[in-house]
């Protein structure tokens, strides 16, 4: 009879706990020993030294303030080693500025006190998710052994982000080093410069890929469904609400929420959306009881938020919550030489899709892309390929044409280069029908230019009374408020004068 060998369990994690409050840090450790965990307790940072300078953990759980110190220390301590321990810091409620300034310093959460202790242990299995059994000390002094490696799901998601430029490279790096903590991720850069594939490489590269990753476009949700979107809703809590609906926090429970253009958000749900990130808890629409969500937080915008928050339009609270890590998405203009490898990357795509043939790339065609502005970066560069590849004929890309289409020409410019000729003595009767205007290469920029011009124009028109320009547009005061606003439109001092008090 075969004898079967079976293969040796995984050694429980071992956490170091360190707390100051005799009878804190026995709570802590008798949660932590019923998940199963191996514990060592320390009351000081001598003391939590002493236990790191012995033997490695899985995690390090400690107090901010301590009697001889702060638990930024140990975390500086950790970091300076390159020691492979994720560290959660505890700190006191309502102290903000202590939990952002430990995750800028590489925390990898942090706790606000009184910690509930279901939130205590699901953080914990998040910092020793995917870890392996502690490191000898020596090995974990050594970098080189210590970094984990970034997971074949993070290295594919990298590798969508196309090019070999330094400004692409540094962001990738960027991406590998913030994505396996907890710290809320702020990517910021021009529209159409890839954000979105930004927000999946982190994903991907975290602890947290397995989970969900929901993405939110804020700007694309009225004002008056975003709570219940967010957050979720109870049955009746308004008309058309027959059943209990999960919101976005809910859906992306062990994953990744990304919200793009949080710019956009209202204050008001700025103020709510903050208060949900703090406290990691949410209020369903027409429920009495808050429900925990464990979320990590990666958001985007093409706006300047610090201008914002000077104008008044965005909080300063939520701003510094949201950008604890910075991710910039440089312009396709600053990294032109990742040209030819992102047109190809692009041109295979088109084909896939299509099913057909794509003409390829040739230096001719480059050579006038190389030239071209590009303002609507990757994006533009996109839509330009689609309009090439659907102009050519034959192997040969229409890169000629497809920029000239993309131009707003005046009516008397000359016609765009063709294979055929031109038609002569045509009548008017089979004239050939004029070719539809170009798509714009940012739809949203496009439409806020436009609705900027009508609303500039009627408010005009009604001497920059606000009322009387609503009316003509068919909107309320409060809608017409909330567009100006959210397109900056400046209002003379005078022009509430013209307008009764609300």
């Amino acid at each position: 009879m075969a004898s079967t060998v079976s293969s040796p369990l995984p050694a429980p994690a071992h956490i170091l706990v360190v707390d100051d409050e005799p009878d804190l840090r026995t709570l802590y450790e008798l949660t932590l020993l019923r998940e199963g965990y191996r514990v060592e307790a320390a009351a000081s940072v001598a003391e939590a030294r002493r236990c790191l300078d012995e033997r490695a953990f899985d995690a390090v759980i400690t107090d901010m303030r301590l009697p001889d110190g702060y638990g930024l220390e140990l975390l500086k301590l950790l970091k300076s080693l390159q020691r492979p321990e994720r560290c959660v810091v505890m700190t006191a409620y309502g102290s903000a500025e202590n939990a952002v300034e430990a995750l800028k310093a590489g925390a990898f959460d942090y706790l606000t006190k009184p910690v509930d202790l279901k939130q205590f242990r699901t953080v914990v299995a998040s910092a020793i998710q995917g870890r392996q059994a502690p490191l000898p000390v020596a090995r974990a002094h050594n970098p080189a052994l210590s970094d984990s490696p970034t997971p074949v799901a993070g290295q594919q998601a990298l590798e969508r982000l196309v090019g070999l430029s330094e400004a692409l490279q540094a962001v990738k790096q960027r991406i590998s080093k913030v994505a396996r903590g907890m710290a809320p991720i702020l990517v910021r850069g021009e529209s159409g410069t890839g954000k979105e594939l930004v927000a999946q490489a982190v994903h991907a590269c975290s602890q947290r890929s397995e989970g969900p990753l929901v993405a939110v476009n804020c700007g694309a949700i009225p004002e008056n469904l975003l709570e219940a979107e967010f957050f979720g809703a109870r049955k009746g809590s308004y008309t058309g609400a027959q059943q209990d609906r999960e919101g976005y926090f809910q859906a992306a429970s062990g994953g990744t929420l990304f919200l793009d253009e949080i710019g956009d958000l209202p204050l008001a749900m700025q103020s709510k959306l903050l208060r949900a990130i703090q406290e990691r808890s949410i209020r369903p629409l027409g429920s009495t009881q808050e429900v925990p969500v464990d979320v990590r937080v990666v958001s985007a915008t093409h706006k300047d938020l610090a201008a914002d928050v000077q104008a008044g339009r965005f909080r300063q609270d939520l701003y510094y919550r949201l950008n604890v890590i910075e991710v910039l998405v440089p312009p396709l203009r600053e990294r032109r030489e990742d040209l030819p490898a992102l047109c190809q990357a692009l041109l295979d795509r088109i084909g896939r899709e299509s099913g057909l043939p794509t003409p390829r790339l040739t230096p001719e065609a480059l050579a006038l892309l190389q030239t071209h502005p590009l303002a609507g970066n990757v994006r533009e560069l996109e839509n330009l390929l689609h309009r090439a590849v659907a102009l050519s004929d034959g192997e040969h890309l229409a890169m000629d044409q497809a920029l000239w289409l993309s131009c707003s020409a005046p009516p008397d410019a000359p016609t765009p280069p063709s294979a055929e000729p031109p038609l002569v003595h045509q009548s008017k009767a089979t004239e050939a029908p004029q070719a539809p205007p170009p798509l714009p290469p940012d739809l949203q920029a496009y439409l806020d230019e436009q609705e900027r011009a009508i609303l500039v124009r009627a408010l005009e028109l009604s001497n920059f009374n606000r009322t009387a320009a609503a009316g003509r547009l068919g909107l309320s005061l409060r809608q017409i408020r909330y567009r100006i606003e959210r397109l900056n439109i400046p209002i003379p001092q005078d022009g509430d004068a013209h307008e009764p008090a609300a």
